[in-house]
């Protein structure tokens, strides 16, 4: 008999005995050996099985106890989630047209069991039952905050609705979940498209050395003669910081801005059939339909609901007070740019959306005396996660050590957090460089959560940890060591924070372990608190390694870059408010009912007019790329950057606090009391209680303006 992960006792029938999907137990699934063919009939096997739970928890004589009722239906769910899990990840790092054919077909399914499950009044019931029953003052903190959040979420995914309703809130969300799959198809479709070659090199003036190697690499895999580039970041980027030839930082620009858009042909080699226009539109509305079902004004206020921010008006407030104290920065920032670029680089007519990062990255050499490519050669990953171990081991009394879990790409790698007895607590994946057919940006998701299970043992967690930095390329025959910039160790050190808040619970109930049961805009402190590290010269130091001389990073180049840390900060953040904004407006303020064609760009648009400083060119459609919100699950919450960066700069400036006394920041006693009061209670207690619970008092604003230089 073959065993799979819904239980030690549950067998398979004979035609999945073999399928990867199933067969991997409370283990990790072997990846490379999912095929699509294999996805349609363990998740419909799955959905079964989980559709039996659920009609089992809501049978009459079914006790609403935690053994009767959620431990079951947790058992059924945790072993569909996975395995869709595994196959979205494989869809987010390992796209190919048969596997998202796969993912697509199963994907109305899965939407749907979810939703009903939402919507099931008779399992509502239950856990009302189980909320009102003396066994709730006998369950744990945390079975109790499962049963208090399980409790909202029926409500949220339409328990309370009438039978007439439900139908239609159930084709909301698979219209949704579906629109939200294409959104990101089209922009990763956009991003694969585009390749620029160049045979002539004295059109690449300006480049450095790795960025020439990288994009020689880059077509000769494609079969090109000369150097190509793309638009996944790491090609695109040092092309508009270094390249001194205008007119392909223009090419390179209009192509950019304009993926997954109606201008996308013509500036991007991309179809028509990407452009997410309509895409967006629809999702807003089905967006608002949902919220006025459930009986909130918009969606902002529906998405408030799981969250610390109490109201629309708080967050708008926020915004619009950040936004303020951050544009006359911002427009000091915008002024110098421009005059440097006038009287040192001859732009006497203005600059051009192309020549901004190309101008600041000129000014910043000029005025702080070292590149950030020169940086860059500091960093060799090998010798970056070296010293990100270090200072979590120092911090979180752990032990970080390679494993050999089943991968999907030759470059992943794999990790085992042992405590300092030597067992092994969690484990995480690291997939850290960009490739056709991997989602751009950086993310951390789980693949197993931290749970106790019915015979008492621990289920311990897991995470993957997945990068786009520029991956390693061969030279006269030679695989370079890879490098990476200084943003780029920024990156990895905010997903290891997500990670931490994953793999360092102590919590046993699903639901509220690791990030699970998180407020969304809280959900970003860990990782924010872990950048602070990345300015910290005994970091550096030690995690810094020449990739030609091996020398450390010198205290003189170090010092340089902490001058320049708060280098176009202002712009950076009025940046990020103007994105913020843009989300909550268009989720609490923005007419569904009469809006069409452009109406979402003109919506990012007169934000940016009022809010912002740079002058916005009549062909970025920057928004029709907006994951974040549209594919990626931060609608109306793209807040919760700036709202977690306020918890995250004063809970480090007790490590800083703590330096003054001790003479490190990498304070153990510190970091013990940062692991148990905010780490190990995951979604436990609501994150304000474990703020103050770390902090001692409320938090306040005032060290994210002095570390962001604008106090």
């Amino acid at each position: 008999m073959t065993t799979s992960l819904l239980s030690p006792l549950v067998a398979l029938p004979a035609s999945l005995e073999n399928n990867p999907l199933l067969t991997f137990g409370r283990g990790i699934a072997a990846y490379s050996e999912v095929k699509p063919e294999h996805i349609a009939p363990a998740i419909g096997f799955l959905l079964k099985y989980a559709q039996d739970a659920v009609d089992t928890a809501t049978h009459p004589e079914t006790p609403s106890s935690w053994e009767k009722l959620v431990e079951p239906l947790e058992d059924a769910t945790e072993a569909l989630d996975r395995s869709w899990g595994a196959i979205s990840h494989l869809n987010n790092v390992a796209d190919t047209p048969e596997l998202r054919a796969a993912f697509g077909q199963m994907l109305p399914e899965y939407t749907a069991f979810r939703s009903n499950l939402g919507q099931n009044l008779a399992l509502y019931q239950k856990f009302k039952a189980l909320k009102n029953s003396p066994q709730f003052a006998e369950l744990n903190r945390a079975q109790q905050k499962v049963i208090e959040n399980s409790l909202r979420d029926f409500r949220l995914g339409g328990a309370e609705l009438s039978d007439a309703e439900k139908p239609r809130f159930s084709v909301i969300q698979d219209e949704q979940a579906s629109l939200g799959k294409k959104f990101s198809e089209h922009v990763l479709d956009a991003t694969d498209c585009f390749v620029h070659t160049i045979t002539d090199k004295a059109d690449l003036a300006g480049l450095p050395e790795d960025i020439l190697a990288a994009a020689a690499d880059t077509a000769q895999q494609k079969g090109l003669q000369g150097w190509a580039f793309t638009l996944h970041f790491p090609s695109y980027y040092p092309v508009m910081q270094y390249s001194e030839n205008r007119e392909l930082r223009r090419l390179m620009y209009q192509a950019y801005v304009t993926r997954s858009s109606e201008l996308g042909p013509q500036y991007g080699e991309g179809k028509l059939d990407w452009d997410n226009t309509h895409n967006m539109l629809d999702q807003l509305r089905l967006r608002d339909e949902e919220a006025r079902m459930l009986g909130f004004a918009n969606y902002a206020a529906l998405s408030l609901a799981p969250k610390m921010a109490n109201s629309v008006d708080e967050v708008d407030l926020f915004l619009t007070n950040f936004a303020i104290k951050s544009k006359p920065f911002a427009q000091k920032d915008y002024q110098e740019l421009c005059e440097f670029a006038k009287a040192e680089l001859g732009f006497t007519e203005g600059l051009e959306p192309w020549d901004i990062p190309f101008a600041s990255e000129r000014l910043k050499q000029t005025r702080y005396a070292f590149s950030e490519n020169e940086l860059k050669q500091y960093f060799p990953l090998p010798k970056v996660l070296d010293g990100l171990f270090r200072v979590i081991q120092t911090l979180f009394g752990v032990k970080i050590e390679s494993a050999n879990l089943p991968t999907w790409h030759a470059d992943v790698q794999s990790f085992a957090v042992k405590d300092l007895a030597g067992k092994i607590r969690a484990y995480f994946y690291l997939d850290p460089y960009a490739r056709p057919g991997k989602r751009g940006g950086a993310w951390m998701d789980d693949a197993r959560g931290r749970r106790e299970l019915a015979n008492g043992e621990i289920q311990i967690p897991v995470a993957y940890l997945v990068c786009n930095f520029a991956p390693p390329v061969t030279v006269d025959g030679i695989l370079r060591q890879p490098t990476i910039t200084h943003d780029d160790v920024i990156t990895l050190f905010h997903e290891s924070g997500h990670g931490l808040h994953h793999l360092l619970t102590q919590v046993s109930a699903l639901g509220v372990s690791g990030i699970n049961g998180v407020e969304w805009d809280a959900v970003e402190l860990p990782s924010q608190f872990m950048e602070n590290f990345c300015w910290e010269w005994e970091v550096l130091e030690k995690m810094s390694a020449h990739a030609q001389t091996g020398k450390p990073l010198p205290r003189e180049l170090f010092e340089k870059m902490l001058a320049a840390k708060n280098f176009q900060n202002g712009l950076a953040t009025l940046r990020q408010v103007v994105m913020s904004l843009t989300d909550w407006r268009l989720h609490s303020s923005f007419d569904t009912k009469s809006a069409k064609g452009q109406s979402v760009l003109e919506v990012s648009r007169n934000i940016a007019d009022e809010y912002g400083i740079i002058p916005q060119p009549e062909i970025s459609r920057w928004i029709n790329s907006f994951s974040h919100i549209f594919a990626g699950g931060y609608a109306a919450g793209y807040y919760s950057y700036k709202w977690a960066e306020v918890l995250s700069a004063d809970v480090y400036s007790a490590f800083e606090e703590a330096a003054k006394l001790t003479g490190s920041v990498l304070d153990a006693k510190t970091g013990a009391r940062y692991r148990e009061e905010i780490l190990e209670v995951g979604g436990s207690r609501p994150a304000a209680e474990s703020f103050k619970a770390f902090r001692g008092r409320e938090p306040s604003i005032d060290a994210l303006l002095r570390h962001g230089g604008m106090a």
